[in-house]
């Protein structure tokens, strides 16, 4: 699986740590910045993973900011891509199972990077189940994002 990894400046240094654990692992990673931990915005970073995702560059993204909130809530608005903050190894496989979400967000000021690893890994591991009950929310879900989308 390749993954698509991005932070702003408040998620640099678990970006650097988590892309170097990601690699080790076996994964294939595109890095798509911050480069430092100067002030930077976040949008630009969720809206390059987002593009990355899009464009067949990558099956799963992670981007990573203070809190996990604003570039969740960027990454959301590009169809086809359905971002999830997790905090929780619980939330990182289940928001794949159930919603197929391609892209995981999570707040470097939040969660200690013990935790971070293993949500990353819980993330990447997990596959949409393709149960019915499931697939017809997914259906729903892109209902309304095809309704409401342009």
């Amino acid at each position: 699986m390749k993954v698509i990894i991005a932070s702003d400046h408040a998620g640099f240094d678990y970006k650097t740590l988590l892309l170097k654990d990601i690699q080790q692992q076996g994964y294939e990673v595109i890095d798509l910045g911050a480069r430092n931990t100067e002030p930077d915005d976040y949008p630009d970073h969720a809206a390059d993973v987002a593009n990355a995702i899009l464009n067949n560059e990558g099956e799963r993204g992670i981007i990573i900011c203070g809190s996990g909130v604003g570039v969740s809530v960027a990454a959301n608005k590009f169809k086809r891509i359905r971002a999830g903050v997790c905090h929780d190894t619980y939330s990182a496989h289940q928001c794949v199972e159930h919603d197929n979400v391609n892209v995981l967000c999570i707040g470097e000021r939040v969660i200690g990077i013990e935790l971070a690893r293993e949500i990353v890994f819980t993330f990447l591991k997990a596959e949409f189940t393709h149960a019915p009950r499931h697939q017809k929310r997914l259906d729903k879900i892109n209902d309304i994002e095809n309704r409401n989308m342009k």
